[in-house]
């Protein structure tokens, strides 16, 4: 694990990178927020984006956020960007995650929407981002880009618990980032027809990661999820 002095000097650049491309476009900083992605790395990693003044984290995997959630800031808000399994839904419920970002089907919203009835019946609504395909890629998940106004649809009208904040997509892996700015271009192109056709905000775009994040501004992100350009590379835990 680095250092802390290394994690903000990296916070520092990457911010530096968000104002660059922010105003290389046009737009104003403030409308992008940085999400740190502290998989595969220890509780420090969260500490560090707490104590450098990020208020969110995103984490792959339930089980690994719930072992890091005792032993961290209790106001940070975890939010899940990796695949959600179904018999999951209900520990997403019970920790409290803030935001689910890879809501990608109408079976993993039936039982978020479900776990919040029967695990946090008084709590507030669960956040959702709707997980979509835009680069059409057959490693990834997510609804395909002719699937999301029915996804939309059924998360508006049969899942009363979760808010829809706006959509997410992972782009193609490809060294050329056209690829990934085509895809980040499909997904603000979706989001505004959404809009329009069914009267919602959908504020939200969470797209671009350490190496196309300047791509995904250009073409509307309002989230950019970061991990190598913070902490450095990641080492997954062995299988056994």
């Amino acid at each position: 694990m680095i250092s802390y002095q290394e994690f903000s000097d990296n916070a520092d650049r990457v911010r530096e990178r968000l104002l660059r491309a922010c105003d290389a476009c046009g737009r104003k900083a403030d409308e992008v927020r940085i999400l740190p992605v502290t998989k595969f790395h220890p509780a420090e990693a969260v500490i560090y984006a707490h104590r450098y003044g990020f208020s969110s984290v995103g984490e792959n995997r339930v089980q690994e956020a719930e072992s890091k959630m005792p032993l961290c800031p209790p106001d940070i808000k975890w939010e899940l960007i990796g695949h959600l399994q179904s018999n999951k839904a209900a520990s997403v419920a019970e920790h409290g995650f803030y935001r689910v970002q890879s809501a990608d089907s109408e079976k993993i919203l039936k039982k978020l929407n479900g776990a919040l009835v029967l695990r946090r019946p008084n709590s507030e609504n669960l956040r959702v981002l709707l997980q979509i395909n835009a680069g059409a890629d057959p490693a990834k998940f997510g609804a395909d880009l002719s699937g999301a106004a029915a996804l939309l649809e059924y998360a508006l009208g049969s899942c009363p618990r979760l808010e829809v904040d706006g959509l997410m997509t992972i782009a193609p892996l490809d060294e050329d980032l056209d690829v990934a700015e085509r895809c980040f271009e499909n997904l603000r192109k979706c989001a505004e027809a959404l809009r329009e056709r069914f009267g919602v905000p959908l504020p939200e775009l969470s797209m671009g990661m350490s190496a196309d994040m300047e791509r995904a501004v250009r073409q509307g992100a309002t989230v950019i999820r970061i991990g190598t350009a913070l902490f450095g590379e990641r080492e997954a835990p062995q299988q056994h």
